[in-house]
């Protein structure tokens, strides 16, 4: 079988939409990319996302063709509009005549705007992985679509499509930077708990003592002087921590383990 021009844009476009476990990923960027493919594959003249959380719009992001109309009519929303009646509702909104919407008072901010910038119609699809709603993404269109007697359905699952693979692009990304934040925050433990060691061993050594009585002198200093005690083993692993001074400490301390 033989794959269409538009099977095999589709193709590439979900492809990049799952790159996103990169250091330099932005989300914003990301999102402007997603709309374009949109904006390629639905012949619209405009698509954007619209990020929620908790019922706040927290981030905008409008195609980089007409970016301008994309994010006004995405900021016209605020009292109401295809994105967050998506949201609420969690279902897609059909297209939908921006002129019938307008004489029958449904979106009237949001369709006034859409008058000026002479945009035809508009639909809407959530954005969300499994249960959770992130947003919505938002087509603007020339024409109702040839399918919209029957709901545009045609056209929606296009843009779901696109919709599902972005949030699944943004939940893979979110879950990769917790998992580096975890990791790196167990080898900094790790490299602390070897560096205290280190240190223990090194004053142990020093003063004919034992391990446990150094690690209290250790110990002792940090809290006297209110300094994180890995930040004092690596003073004493530097050798610019004050003996004396450990000494003293090491003399009041009944010393324990870390």
């Amino acid at each position: 079988m033989r794959c269409t021009t538009r099977e095999t844009r589709l193709a590439a476009a979900l492809v990049e939409a799952a790159d996103t476990l990169t250091d330099g990923f932005e989300a914003t960027d990301y999102l402007q990319r997603v709309s374009d493919h949109c904006v390629d594959l639905l012949a619209a003249r405009a698509a954007g996302f619209m990020l929620i959380d908790g019922g706040r719009t927290v981030s905008l992001a409008g195609s980089s063709r007409q970016r301008e109309l994309a994010l006004d009519l995405l900021q016209a929303q605020s009292g109401g509009g295809p994105c967050l009646e998506c949201y609420d509702t969690g279902k897609p909104v059909p297209p939908v005549s921006i002129s019938v919407a307008h004489a029958g008072s449904r979106w009237p901010v949001f369709t006034e705007r859409a008058l000026r910038h002479d945009v035809a119609a508009t639909f809407a699809v959530p954005l969300r992985r499994r249960e959770t709603l992130l947003g919505a993404l938002n087509v603007f269109v020339p024409a109702l679509p040839d399918d919209s007697a029957t709901g545009g359905d045609g056209e929606l699952r296009l843009a779901q499509t696109l919709a599902d693979a972005a949030a699944v692009g943004l939940q893979n990304h979110r879950a990769h930077v917790r998992y580096r934040t975890l990791a790196g925050q167990l080898q900094e433990a790790l490299s602390s708990r070897v560096r205290i060691e280190q240190a223990k061993g090194m004053l142990a050594e020093r003063w004919g003592t034992g391990a446990d009585h150094a690690f209290g002198a250790l110990r002792q200093y940090a809290r006297r002087r209110r300094l994180p005690l890995d930040r004092v083993a690596q003073d004493v692993i530097d050798r610019v921590a004050d003996d004396a001074e450990l000494r003293r400490e090491a003399g009041d301390s009944p010393g324990g383990q870390p």
